[in-house]
């Protein structure tokens, strides 16, 4: 589920929850006419309020709207269902929700782009896809590792044989790649040579290969089939070798689905 409480008129209103309920009314903006979009800052107030009340006149035909939304009730799942189909920026918003919007912006026609040149290209999929980068990223804060990579240095069963192998090719991609052999492999697979401190940077600084890095990791462990089958826990230990950080990509997930599963 996407909210966790009442969001409205007489609601708990947590900030995400109230978040989450500002996207998708703006999902349904066009409904709603001539109501401008609502800010999208987690804060209730008479816009957030007003609008539920107007989705609920106008879309869902109630006689006396009660400007409230619950978690499971009818006018979470309308909002839902007048969601449009696709990854627009908002829906991508609604995923991650603690992403800010300039990174939602760096990255969504890059995850479009390449999710659909990785055949990463059906809703579970992509749910499957984002919930774990949203986790392996922080949603999107990082996309290199934060430790010097120091720790990889002479790591033989990662390709690193030279001075300063453990630094130049350390964690890198929204879902992290490390050691020079795999930076050749994603190297051979592309065309390209990332072994240079230059074109290794580029895997953390330019969106699309940061998110391409990820797809060519998934496609490698053939993720696609395990999220096909709704496996998260066998995905997450593809991706972590074991089993951590699984109840936040649980919830993850579940967000993701709500988002693009109908």
């Amino acid at each position: 589920m996407c909210i966790s409480k009442s969001v409205g008129r007489n609601g708990r209103n947590i900030r995400d929850d109230v978040k989450t309920v500002q996207i998708l009314l703006n999902l349904n903006i066009d409904k709603l006419a001539p109501l401008g979009p609502v800010a999208e800052d987690g804060a209730i107030g008479n816009q957030t309020t007003g609008a539920i009340e107007e989705f609920q006149r106008r879309v869902m035909h109630v006689a006396t709207p009660d400007g409230r939304i619950d978690p499971g009730g009818k006018t979470l799942q309308s909002l839902r269902d007048g969601m449009p189909d696709g990854l627009p920026p908002a829906k991508l918003q609604g995923i991650m929700i603690h992403a800010t919007r300039a990174k939602i912006t760096k990255y969504n026609n890059a995850l479009k782009r390449k999710m659909l040149e990785n055949d990463i290209n059906s809703p579970l999929r992509m749910a499957h896809f984002l919930a774990q980068i949203a986790h392996e990223s922080a949603e999107l804060r990082y996309s290199e590792e934060i430790a010097s990579g120091e720790a990889y240095e002479g790591r033989a069963d990662l390709g690193n044989t030279q001075p300063g192998d453990g630094k130049r090719f350390k964690g890198r991609g929204l879902i992290q790649l490390t050691g020079r052999s795999n930076y050749k492999r994603f190297g051979k697979a592309r065309g390209r040579d990332f072994t240079t401190d230059e074109t290794a940077r580029l895997l953390a600084t330019d969106p699309d290969l940061a998110v391409d890095v990820s797809c060519w990791f998934w496609v490698k462990h053939k993720l696609n089939a395990l999220a096909d089958a709704d496996d998260v826990m066998a995905i997450t230990k593809k991706i972590n070798g074991g089993y951590n950080g699984l109840p936040d990509r649980k919830v993850k997930l579940a967000r993701a689905k709500f988002f693009l599963l109908r």
